[in-house]
């Protein structure tokens, strides 16, 4: 029997790596494991802090949304939820949220009233408003009482306010009625003098979204378009506020022509002036109003306001317990913005996407029907027809599509709606709009200005034809413009196929040119008008589901740490962060001409199908 041989000893500087290496590898698990210990605390944490201030008896329930009015926000959960925990909450408000606040409240009975601020809304649709509208006038039906007080108010935050039993107004706030226009900036001129030579093909005379790049002010075929569809919408605006205040649409109409007069007879005080107008039933200061909600409700612990929930925490409430999806489910996808290639981030419809959500829904079992809300101006003709084909695929499969069109659903909009089994359309919806266009830039000119030229051999004509810095060979004009044809060509067939038309009949009222809801109803474009609820309730009834099915609305899945920071977004642990944490500035929003910039460049950047040049179903047909 032998003796093990002993180990060999390691060297003076291998012995030196060796423990660097133990030190660094302990140092990595100790940093971990921390990283672990410090999530899974903050989990516990925000299990302990819930989803907001508990609801107590004879509250009232505020809705003070802020920014722009949406279908659905701009930013990813998680970058929302991580805005929130900065103290840095995204300032949007969606218009679901909004109506499931007062539908839930509606009977509650710890919500004694609501009252409703519109003052921080940047920006609402016309259908927007006219859904929250009729979510208002829903709530009343309970008999619980709505206040509405306004520091200052546009005319859509006052179609919302009016339909409170109460409308008050900071006596140093104003009111104004606009009415609603269309303006753009127009940049061929700009162009000349920097040697930029935009080449704009089309087909369709009214087809006005590429203008503003080869023209120094609006087409006469843009003009009257906008006006028909404008007016319509007006019209109705005016008719909708005049009932809930009471007075009639030509007093309003008057009001408006006469404003310097009037004005002036108030002595510059838009305040009294909007009471006069009765726009408003009282000019009350924000205390005023504190002080009155006190003496008609209870005050809250301190003393100092009234007992109330902000909606939020309300929301955070409603959603605390835990759901059990049922085997009856509604899916309902959202393509909210401009029509985009691939896996486009929040604000903006993605190709992919979008399509992917769609083919989500179809694959579930639970699902029986799928309701399409859009609120888009379109975008890239390709990405629209992918949404579109999985729409038909949804048909196929045996599950019902019906579209609802929210404040826009034109052009690109409309090309993914066209295939539902219906399609529903607010009156005041902006749609129509069929028809293509294609851009192309070149910039000769502009580089001789600063002594630059370009110049080459290839090997056939259309060799280097699409460079930029070299002037545009007519042949690839015609190139462009029958790509352009036939996808026109592609539009109108496939809507008369969906529609039940010829493609000359559909040719007649497409040609770019934009209609409201109510009159694509008149010309077969849409089936029906109504809101969401009532699409939602055709897809249910298509699916024979009856009243017992629940809405799944179908987004990318979070991941689990996602979760956590969603969560944790809404926690009363958010909030006491908030409160020590350093509030960074809000940014100012994009100027018009800035944004429309950034349009341009996406344009020039847009490429099809291995095209050099972009093809769009786009329309620039929102009203301000």
């Amino acid at each position: 029997m032998t003796n093990a041989a002993p180990a060999p000893k390691t060297g003076g500087f291998l012995g030196f790596v060796k423990a660097i290496w133990t030190l660094v590898d302990f140092s990595r698990r100790f940093v971990f494991n921390m990283i672990f210990l410090l999530f899974a605390f903050i989990f516990v944490l925000v299990l302990l802090s819930g989803g907001g201030n508990p609801l107590k008896a004879r509250s009232v329930l505020v809705i003070a949304p802020e920014g722009a009015i949406v279908e659905q926000f701009s930013a990813a959960p998680f970058d929302r939820a991580l805005g929130e925990a900065l103290g840095e909450p995204a300032k949007e408000t969606r218009v679901r949220d909004i109506k499931q606040a007062l539908e839930a409240a509606a009977t509650d009975r710890n919500i004694e009233r609501v009252l409703f601020v519109p003052h921080d809304i940047s920006s609402v649709g016309a259908v927007s408003a006219r859904e929250l509208a009729a979510a208002f006038r829903k709530f009343k039906k309970s008999k619980k009482q709505l206040i509405a007080y306004a520091d200052n108010m546009d005319q859509r935050m006052l179609l919302l306010a009016a339909q409170a039993d109460e409308v008050y107004l900071h006596p140093d706030g104003a009111v104004l009625l606009e009415g609603l226009g269309r303006y753009r900036t127009y940049f061929k001129d700009a162009f000349e003098k920097f040697g930029i030579e935009p080449h704009l093909f089309r087909v369709g005379e009214y087809k006005s979204a590429g203008e503003p790049y080869i023209r120094s002010d609006a087409s006469p075929e843009a003009e009257a378009a906008d006006q028909h569809w404008m007016n319509d919408l007006w019209n109705r605006y005016l008719t909708e506020l005049a009932d809930a205040r009471g007075v009639t649409a030509d007093e309003l109409k008057a009001d408006i022509d006469n404003l310097p007069a009037l004005l002036n007879e108030h002595h510059g005080n838009l305040g009294q002036l909007a009471l006069a107008q009765k726009l408003v039933d009282e000019l009350k200061t924000r205390d005023e109003v504190e002080a009155l909600l006190m003496e008609r409700g209870v005050k809250d612990d301190e003393g100092h306001s009234f007992q109330q929930i902000a909606m939020n925490d309300y929301l955070h409430l409603q959603n605390a317990m835990p759901t059990f999806p049922g085997d009856k489910q509604i899916a309902v996808v959202v393509a909210e913005g401009e029509i985009v290639d691939g896996n486009a981030s929040n604000g903006t419809v993605g190709g992919d996407a979008t399509s992917a959500l769609i083919r989500q829904a179809r694959e579930d079992e639970n699902v029986k029907a799928l309701v399409l809300r859009v609120n888009s101006p379109g975008g890239g003709v390709f990405p629209s027809e992918l949404i579109r084909h999985e729409v038909e695929m949804t048909k196929a499969a045996g599950k019902p599509v019906v579209v609802s069109m929210g404040n826009l659903a034109a052009s690109g909009g409309y090309w993914i709606s066209m295939n539902a089994d219906r399609i529903f359309a607010d009156d005041s919806t902006i749609t129509g709009s069929i028809g293509i266009y294609g851009l192309f830039f070149n910039v000769p000119q502009a580089m001789q200005k600063i002594g630059l030229n370009t110049d080459g051999v290839g090997t056939t004509w259309l060799a280097g034809a699409f460079d930029p810095t070299r002037p545009l060979d007519p042949r690839v004009g015609d190139l462009i413009q029958t790509v352009i044809n036939k996808g026109y060509a592609d539009f109108i067939g496939k809507v008369a196929e969906a529609r039940g038309k010829t493609p000359e009949e559909i040719d007649q009222i497409a040609r770019g040119r934009v209609w409201s809801g109510a009159q694509a109803l008149e010309f077969g474009l849409v089936d029906e008008l109504g809101g969401f609820d009532a699409a939602v309730a055709h897809a249910a009834k298509l699916a024979k589901l009856g009243k017992d099915y629940q809405i799944q609305y179908e987004e990318k899945s979070l991941s689990p740490f996602e979760q956590i920071m969603v969560d944790m977004g809404g926690s009363r642990l958010a909030k006491a962060m908030n409160a020590r944490s350093m509030l960074l500035p809000f940014l100012a929003k994009n100027s018009p001409q800035q944004a429309e910039l950034e349009r341009l460049e996406r344009l020039i950047q847009a490429r099809h199908a291995g095209l050099p040049f972009s093809v769009q179903a786009h329309c620039d047909c929102g009203a301000r």
